[in-house]
């Protein structure tokens, strides 16, 4: 099943305005303030850190179920850095925070779920390109 979103861009970089929608459920608005100058709306790094962490936590979940220790939960922070590499825009760095809650597991076990989850899960897959992602995980 294909996922759908669809923006739409008005007016110049600096002065223009921006909606975006994600599914039938996620709208927003989106300029060159809320994207370089932390000004109001959300950015395209918000919608890849929400992205990167669900899809994170859903293969972290699965793993450790698939591995005989179903999660009570798995909740990820993602951090997607954007800065001007060679005169445009880059994102540099992507940082992963997660914390478990998974009865009969420890910390080693759990971290090297983590780990795989973060070389195996379709957008951390897609998101190979950042030469900088990070990992911190524990159990809660």
């Amino acid at each position: 099943m294909p996922s759908k979103g669809d923006a739409e861009w008005r007016g110049d970089l600096r002065n223009g305005k921006g909606d975006f929608h994600a599914g039938d459920t996620i709208d927003g608005q989106f300029s060159f303030k809320s994207r370089f100058e932390d000004g109001p709306g959300a950015n395209p790094e918000q919608l890849i850190a929400a992205a990167h962490a669900s899809c994170f936590s859903m293969a972290l979940s699965n793993g450790l179920a698939e591995a005989g220790t179903p999660v009570d939960s798995v909740h990820t922070d993602a951090e997607v850095t954007l800065k001007i590499v060679d005169d445009a825009p880059t994102i540099t760095k992507i940082a992963l925070k997660t914390v478990g809650k998974v009865p009969g597991l420890d910390e080693d076990g759990f971290k090297a779920a983590a780990e795989d989850a973060k070389k195996n899960c379709p957008v951390s897959k897609a998101l190979a390109g950042v030469s900088d992602i990070t990992l911190e995980a524990s159990l809660a």
